[in-house]
């Protein structure tokens, strides 16, 4: 059984020489840029970088962190390609999520307005890292046909969603208002 660490960039693997049977029997550990390390048993005396032996966390938890860090590095690819494509990114999916308020006045039990909130955010997140898969750039792209920059597409794409919910909201109210007055 081969065991890795890769969290960070240099991976260390661990080669468990009789299985997961004999978690400390014999090992072959192979750390990047070292010559392979033969274990009889495991030892405390040679320093190793830890090693994760199982994955407990949730595949939920998982998803959310890949698609955190996802966002954040296109965050910082629309950061780096200038101050206006990040404040035009940014700002658009600000107003998006803010257009989004009512999923949190949904119901009168507030918790389940807090599990809705964190449903439409994470549907949010993970509509993001959807759209800005390469792939997906390319067929926009393709869709767009040079129109508009690929790059463009999901900040207006939120604009319009944020307005259009917006201007629903503001119908509703109206309508709900009206209907409070005739009575």
């Amino acid at each position: 059984m081969i065991l890795t660490n890769s969290l960070n960039k240099n991976e260390t693997a661990v080669v468990l020489l009789n299985g997961m049977s004999e978690p400390f029997g014999p090992r072959v550990i192979a750390i990047p840029e070292q010559p392979l390390v033969y274990q009889r048993t495991a030892s405390a005396s040679f320093d190793l970088p830890p090693v994760p032996f199982g994955d407990d966390t949730p595949w939920f938890l998982k998803s959310l962190s890949i698609d955190i860090r996802l966002n954040a590095e296109m965050f910082q690819r629309t950061f780096n390609e200038g101050i206006f494509s990040f404040l035009f990114y940014a700002g658009s999916l600000i107003f998006f999520l803010c257009s989004l308020c009512y999923a949190i006045k949904f119901s009168l039990w507030p918790l389940a307005n807090l599990f809705l909130a964190a449903l439409a955010f994470r549907g949010v997140l993970a509509f993001n890292t959807f759209i800005n898969n390469q792939e997906m750039q390319e067929i926009i792209g393709t869709f767009l046909n040079n129109v508009v920059p690929a790059s463009f597409a999901l900040p207006l794409f939120f604009l319009g969603f944020g307005t259009l919910v917006n201007l629903f909201s503001l119908l509703s109210f109206t309508a709900k208002r009206r209907f409070d007055d005739d009575d």
